[in-house]
């Protein structure tokens, strides 16, 4: 075998490149767990490197080993992951984004029927910060490998434009800063992200802009899904969110929530336990 140093992954898109321990440890901090627990799981994952070993087979063991030593880190570890589950329909990722905004300051409205100047649009979130006015779509992916192309932003735009005009007639609009924005749980291809720059069109995804992404926002935030959680299986998610229930720290405000799923006492304890862990690791 390689030096460690020397080993190449497989990333999800297929390039490959150098293993780098420190973005490893660097992602288990992030999901707060303690500096014991991390070296644990570091030593116990460099044994199972080989040279092309895919970074999706260096995560599932690694979150495998988180999970049997502190759960709630674990659930927050699952952060990508749990983005791909807030579906089918891509509705609850709406919900999700309005949710994330809120806790970032904003006022939000979902699903709205917005009479621009030439025809009406409907808007996935309508988020009012101050004098900020935005409107929001959002792009769902179940599927880590896709990504957003340049056609999708040039068709925000276009709508927001029409929107915007619309806007700025109404009284009190006139000086505001008004922002179309493509919210998505994957990435943009280079070219959507230039023409964002181009067109002073926000983009933000998983790892875009950086330092203001989606991961950071949530790590700022503690606003972590309700997919994230290890304690409860696919169909229990999809019950929850089915009820608007995107956000773990809605189940720790109020776990009657957990009263519509057939769960026993004890597996109810399991959750909120889980729940309640990844809504106060911000604070811990």
């Amino acid at each position: 075998m390689k030096n460690r140093g020397e080993i190449n992954v497989t990333k999800y898109s297929g390039e490959k490149a150098p293993f780098d321990v420190e973005k490893l440890r660097q992602s288990l901090q992030r999901s707060g767990a303690k500096e014991k627990v991390i070296d644990a799981v570091v030593e116990q994952v460099l044994p199972i490197l080989y040279e092309g070993i895919s970074t999706k087979e260096i995560y599932k063991k690694a979150f495998a080993l988180l999970r049997k030593k502190e759960r709630p880190a674990a659930a927050r570890y699952n952060l990508k992951k749990a983005l791909l589950q807030l579906g089918p329909t891509g509705f609850p990722f709406e919900l999700y984004v309005a949710e994330l905004l809120k806790a970032k300051g904003y006022e939000t409205r979902t699903g709205q029927i917005v009479q621009g100047n030439c025809v009406q649009h409907e808007v996935d979130v309508i988020a009012q910060k101050a004098e900020k006015h935005f409107m929001v779509e959002c792009k769902f992916h179940s599927d880590q490998g896709r990504r957003c192309d340049v056609k999708i932003p040039l068709y925000i735009q276009s709508r927001f434009k029409d929107v915007e005009a619309a806007w700025l007639q109404k009284q009190g609009h006139g000086n505001k800063f008004h922002q179309g924005w493509v919210a998505t749980n994957t990435r943009f291809t280079t070219d959507a992200i230039e023409y964002g720059k181009c067109m002073d069109l926000y983009l933000l995804s998983w790892d875009y802009p950086h330092n203001q992404s989606l991961k950071h926002w949530i790590d700022e935030t503690g606003a972590h899904p309700i997919t994230c959680l290890t304690t409860l299986s696919g169909k229990d998610k999809q019950a929850l969110l089915d009820q608007g229930i995107v956000l773990c720290r809605q189940l720790c405000d109020k776990p009657g929530f957990l009263d519509q799923l057939a769960l026993s006492e004890s597996r109810k304890r399991k959750v909120m336990e889980e729940a309640e862990g990844v809504c106060n690791i911000l604070q811990s």
